[in-house]
């Protein structure tokens, strides 16, 4: 973060400077920002936030104890019978979104333009191609980019603060659950690329239709001034049709596994593309790259299943747009794998069993991929013998009137796949089970549990060595944790 004096903080988020001895107001802070009191290094600036289940003023003087040069609150915290030194505001989650306001225009006025922000969203893959993009960027100088799904009202502004002076690319991961979240986000950190992955499923009971999830969605490239990139999907028609909001002055770089422009493009719009894309029994994807006016380049993508091909071709075109070269962009994709957990996380267990833990995160659309790709590993081919194949659902959730339905075509889907046998775990998910007995499956070949632990049990008493086990749920299913289990990793959750 810059340096800001305490007065300086105080007038980016409104606050009243309280507890600061007369030279202290003027004193520039040197530390980051944080909002849990167990992570405050030495002159930080403890943002004292109300969460969901523990009020940050309770921690304000562990904080102070632990180094924090300043709080921000919303009431004025003592540490015996002394004022802490403080900024008190009305909102301090408001007020973590100023300063990281602040921040970036502080940082854009004095880098002459020095600073490119990319932002990203999409109902699935966010978090895939905020890491690849990040990892094409840092070749090119230095990068800031969070860690995991740091994506929103929280989340962004942190990370917008830990860029300093020589940030050169700020990567920023926006999440959406209503209609003016992402609005919100760009308001705070107006993005230079706006990235649009997709639009599907995911959170249509939140969003009440999957075209309020576009809706909301388009609001990061509408963001967008004069001299900004969007970056398209152009094989999503609902994200093609956010051509149509885009201010004017915006360039626009469409990403495609067709080789062909939407009817919503315009002249001038640029398109990269992946060509003779194929998978084979490793689970991963391999593709001619072809950037506009560059040669084309094989890329053979480190990452499981091909579904990343799109995450792939976003982040080659958000590269592209931020100067990185053909070549480059290239060796970077084939060397870059999951960066972060339980994203297609490919692991060999030591009793011989291959686990995907892929269970962050589920909605119909990665629930699909995953499963083909699980299908395709355990077919084999003539370098990798057939492996009996085993998926583990639990529930997706946040899917709304259409949650049943969506779990059953995922019950229709591993009969049709093949996969040798199939675990459903939690009543949201018994659908599954229920659509795979009607579509013909038989004996052994599918299952339900009500709880993990039995599932555990069950998988432990069935597992043998070669066997390739997929974990699939989402987050608050709990099923990653189970795969970690399975695969002998410890979890650090």
């Amino acid at each position: 973060m810059k340096h800001f004096s305490a007065r300086e903080i105080a007038a980016a988020v409104n606050g009243e400077l309280i507890g600061l001895g007369p030279e202290g107001p003027e004193t520039p802070l040197t530390g980051g920002v944080v909002t849990d009191s167990r992570e405050v290094t030495p002159g930080d600036i403890y943002v004292a936030r109300r969460g969901e289940r523990f009020d940050g003023i309770t921690f304000a003087g562990a904080a102070v104890e632990a180094g924090a040069a300043l709080v921000i609150a919303e009431q004025v915290p003592s540490l015996e019978g002394r004022p802490l030194p403080t900024v008190r505001v009305d909102d301090a989650t408001v007020a973590l979104g100023q300063l990281a306001r602040a921040n970036v225009e502080a940082l854009r006025a004095a880098g002459d333009g020095a600073l490119t922000v990319i932002g990203i969203t999409g109902s699935a893959g966010k978090t895939t191609a905020k890491d690849l993009i990040a990892d094409l960027l840092s070749s090119q100088g230095e990068t800031i980019w969070p860690p995991n799904s740091y994506n929103n009202e929280v989340g962004v502004p942190l990370t917008a603060l830990r860029a300093g002076e020589d940030t050169r690319f700020l990567v920023l991961e926006m999440g959406a659950r209503s209609i003016g979240n992402l609005a919100y986000l760009t308001s705070l950190v107006r993005p230079d690329i706006g990235v649009e992955l997709n639009v599907g499923s995911a959170h249509s009971g939140a969003f009440g239709s999957v075209e309020n999830t576009a809706r909301a969605k388009s609001e990061l490239v509408e963001s967008l001034i004069a001299g900004g990139t969007a970056v398209l999907n152009a094989d999503d028609h609902r994200v093609a049709a956010m051509r149509d909001a885009l201010q004017p002055g915006v360039r626009v770089t469409w990403f495609s596994t067709r080789g062909t422009l939407p009817q919503a493009a315009r002249e001038g719009d640029e398109i990269v593309t992946a060509s003779d894309a194929v998978s084979d029994a490793s689970g991963r994807s391999a593709f001619t790259l072809e950037l506009p006016g560059e040669e084309p380049q094989h890329v053979r993508l480190a990452l499981l299943g091909e579904h990343h091909v799109y995450n792939a071709l976003a982040a080659a075109s958000a590269a592209r747009a931020c100067g990185v070269p053909a070549k480059t962009i290239a060796t970077t994709l084939a060397t870059s794998g999951a960066a972060s957990r339980w994203r297609m996380e490919l692991i060999d267990s030591p009793e011989g069993v291959t686990v995907i833990n892929d269970a962050y995160n589920a909605n119909p659309d990665s629930m699909r991929s995953a499963l083909k790709t699980l299908a395709a590993m355990g077919r084999g081919d003539a370098e990798n013998p057939p492996r009996r194949t085993f998926a583990v659902l639990g529930e997706m959730l946040d899917l709304g009137e259409s949650s049943r339905q969506a779990h059953a075509d995922l019950g229709e889907l591993v009969v049709r796949l093949n996969i040798t046998r199939t675990i459903a775990v939690g009543e949201g998910a018994k659908p599954i089970y229920t659509a795979a007995n009607l579509e013909g499956s038989w004996g052994h070949e599918a299952a339900w549990v009500a709880t993990i632990a039995e599932a555990r049990d069950l998988l432990q008493a069935e597992l043998q060595p070669g066997d390739l086990v997929l974990f699939k749920s989402s987050h608050d299913a709990g099923l990653r944790l189970l795969g970690d289990e399975i695969a002998g990793v410890t979890t650090a959750s």
